[in-house]
């Protein structure tokens, strides 16, 4: 049986810019990570900030990201993942997946949810 941890604050929803990502940094409930947070209006979604081609940061400089279309673009080997899902739709690690996390908006402020397996 899932049972959820803690919830963890990450930032208010406005840290967030409308349409694009922000990064969160030193999470500890995810081992210190950086955290990637993107919006849509209060849709969210958030992955740990590690591309799984090389095990890099995907943000160019910290907090700022390559942002396309519907892709978010890794800064050193150009990875193009899907803003909705995380899949890795071109570059070098084609078919991989960015580490998802649950991410709850409560009243204005984003939290982190994480589920933990007995």
């Amino acid at each position: 049986m899932d049972t959820l941890s803690p919830a963890t604050l990450l930032c208010r929803l406005d840290d967030v810019p409308d349409g694009g990502a922000t990064a969160i940094e030193g999470v500890a409930a995810v081992g210190g990570e950086s955290v990637i947070v993107v919006r849509r209006g209060d849709e969210l979604r958030a992955w740990l900030n590690i591309c799984p081609h090389a095990g890099r940061r995907l943000d160019y400089a910290p907090g700022m990201f390559l942002l396309k279309d519907e892709l978010l673009i890794c800064a050193v080997h150009g990875a193009s993942f899907n803003r909705n899902d995380g899949a890795c739709v071109a570059g070098p690690c084609r078919g991989e997946h960015l580490h998802a996390l649950g991410v709850e908006l409560r009243d204005d402020e984003v939290w982190l949810v994480l589920r933990d397996r007995p």
